[in-house]
């Protein structure tokens, strides 16, 4: 995939979740119409769980007080919440040329991580196994969940890394589609090594560096 000129950031604070895709779906239209580059946008949600439409119902938590959201991207169900960066990318495809866009993420995403002084990795989803998109700790816990959706060329919905997230809330229902899977934290990881955790501005300058927004 090739580099385009300009990918926007945009920082934006705590945001509830049906108030930033009613604006994330006016930018994809205005992207459509060439009214606006590509764009990133960094933000954080109330206590939220989301779910695409392939969904079970038997995955989803029952008798909580988050609210329960569907939504119209790709993935599974997740959580949402306090300490948790979000990051929706609105890119012209038609534009960028072909390539993977997910694996894309992915691999921007890791060197954000290797630039904060966490190794992570990417994983290959085996053949009839459920995906295994994402950014993932060697030892096989998950970092980021990726969930994206493409509509007449442009992209909406994103990603969500998990920086002080509380890990709790993840084990409520099943994560991702993947029943056992081990959610962490950049603050997890930076216990295991004895230093402090990165700010939440260490974390969105690194992800906008390595996905070429500014």
């Amino acid at each position: 995939m090739r580099a385009v000129d300009r990918v926007e950031r945009v920082d934006l604070g705590e945001v509830p979740y049906e108030d930033a895709v009613r604006d994330m779906t006016d930018w994809v239209g205005r992207r459509r119409a060439g009214e606006i580059p590509d764009r990133l946008a960094l933000l954080s949600h109330p206590p939220v769980i989301t779910y695409g439409s392939r969904t079970p119902p038997a995955e989803l938590p029952a008798g909580l007080t988050v609210p329960l959201v569907p939504v119209d991207r790709g993935g599974q169900a997740t959580y949402h919440g306090p300490g948790q960066l979000i990051g929706y990318l609105v890119l012209n495809l038609r534009e960028r040329g072909p390539g993977d866009i997910v694996r894309w993420v992915e691999n921007g995403l890791i060197a954000a991580c290797a630039d904060l002084g966490f190794e992570t990795v990417r994983r290959d989803t085996p053949p009839g196994a459920r995906s295994l998109v994402g950014v993932w700790t060697p030892d096989g816990r998950k970092l980021v969940s990726i969930g994206m959706r493409i509509r007449g060329g442009v992209t909406s919905h994103g990603f969500a890394l998990n920086i002080t997230s509380d890990l709790v809330e993840f084990t409520r229902f099943v994560a991702c589609g993947l029943p056992g899977v081990a959610m962490t934290s950049l603050a997890e990881l930076a216990a295991e090594q004895g230093r402090p955790a990165p700010s939440e501005p260490e974390v969105r300058d690194a992800v906008a560096r390595a996905l070429g927004a500014r």
